[in-house]
């Protein structure tokens, strides 16, 4: 796991089939323990593992992250104390090119919303689009997932 680094990332909405290609997914958890002017304390279950990641503010599609795995315990414990509720959604990891596309499928008060993410080693890397990725919503702060607890995508 991650110990200290910076994330780049971009983010789009998903338009088309996407799972029949995906390699493998995972349902996930997660809640926010804090999350203030950009900066997130994050608890996520995911399979049988669990985590805990602190984020801080973006500048562009960079931000930083730190993570690290915790005893499901401790994170059941957690998220009991996340502040509005949790964020429940299946992350298909799709391949394309040479890069691999997360897609989140949303559910309960996000229920209808789905979006790719694909990590880039700089801002300016250059990737090939497969034909299911929709409109960019990197800068739309509406769509990370803190957000989606606080105004969620059925309410929009």
């Amino acid at each position: 796991m991650n110990a200290n680094r910076l994330e780049i990332e971009r983010k789009f909405l998903v338009r088309g089939e996407y799972k029949a290609f995906a390699e493998s997914s995972s349902r996930i958890v997660q809640g926010y323990l804090i999350s203030a002017q950009g900066h997130t304390v994050r608890v996520r279950m995911m399979d049988d593992k669990a985590f805990l990641t602190i984020k801080g503010p973006s500048t562009g599609i960079s931000r930083f992250e730190w993570e690290i795995e915790i005893p499901q315990a401790d994170a059941a414990i957690l998220l009991e104390r996340c502040k509005g509720g949790v964020i429940d959604k299946t992350r298909y990891r799709v391949p394309f090119k040479d890069h691999l596309f997360e897609v989140d499928e949303f559910y309960g008060d996000n229920e209808g919303l789905t979006v790719a993410e694909v990590e880039l080693t700089s801002e300016t890397e250059s990737f090939e689009k497969p034909d299911w990725l929709g409109t960019e919503v990197s800068d739309d702060p509406r769509y990370r997932n803190s957000r989606l607890l606080e105004h969620p995508y059925k309410k929009w």
